[in-house]
């Protein structure tokens, strides 16, 4: 599934339970504390009111328990967004690459009209993503790592596909940018393009057609066999 082992990190991190503990026994301080000054009434509903804002803080302030969810959402969205290459394509999610153990391969196409390494990049909503100068940027902020990810991914599949298949298979790396904004027409830079998750699947099925529907069924067998599912850690 896409964004499993995101996810799977996000919960090592998080304790619904914990959180609503701790909100739970701020908010009875606190409910305590003002019924004592003012009225029993009073002291129930700020006792919630903490609880409540504690728990809202807790989710929604940035930090690593909030980068991982929501990068796990972001590549839930480029899943359902391949979903829609329909027939002729085969879709691999959340693999692990040989000599990539820093990063996972998020999505991992393989159709009629090539192979896809697609990595989900979250950027803040409504920034804009767009280069110049040699440079990568999101909004005013430079951007570092994020196609050389997706173009070191795709020569590793590159290769270890051609050794398994006995024949040169390109593959081309895509970055799917979610939340954030990028020109309708897609981003290049440095041999990577970039397009918004829901434009992934046009911008695919675009390209000529290169496989036979024999060729998808034997490279995308390789691929599963080649590529296994990242290991859920709880």
């Amino acid at each position: 599934m896409a964004g499993a082992s995101a996810w799977a990190r996000y919960r090592t991190l998080s304790s619904r339970v914990e959180r609503c503990a701790v909100g739970s026994a701020l908010g009875a301080a606190a409910g305590v504390m003002t019924a004592g000054f003012v009225d029993w009434r009073i002291g129930a509903c700020s006792g919630a009111g903490v609880a409540a804002l504690h728990y809202g803080l807790s989710y929604l302030v940035p930090g690593p328990e909030t980068e991982w969810r929501r990068g796990a959402r972001a590549e839930r969205r480029t899943g359902r967004d391949l979903g829609g290459l329909g027939r002729g394509y085969a879709v691999l999610h959340d693999r692990t690459v040989p000599y990539l153990s820093a990063t996972n391969l998020d999505h991992l196409v393989v159709g009629l009209t090539g192979v896809y390494v697609v990595i989900t990049r979250r950027v803040r909503r409504g920034v804009r993503l767009w280069a110049d100068e040699g440079r990568l940027w999101a909004g005013e902020e430079p951007v570092g790592g994020i196609g050389e990810t997706a173009a070191r991914a795709a020569e590793l599949v590159s290769r270890f596909l051609a050794e398994e298949l006995d024949e040169e298979v390109g593959v081309v790396p895509l970055v799917a940018v979610q939340s954030g904004k990028v020109e309708p027409e897609g981003l290049e830079h440095e041999g990577v393009t970039f397009h918004r998750g829901r434009e992934i699947p046009e911008f695919v099925k675009a390209h000529p057609v290169i496989f036979t529907s024999a060729q998808v069924t034997a490279i995308a067998a390789a691929a599963d066999r080649l590529f296994p599912p990242m290991r859920l850690q709880f």
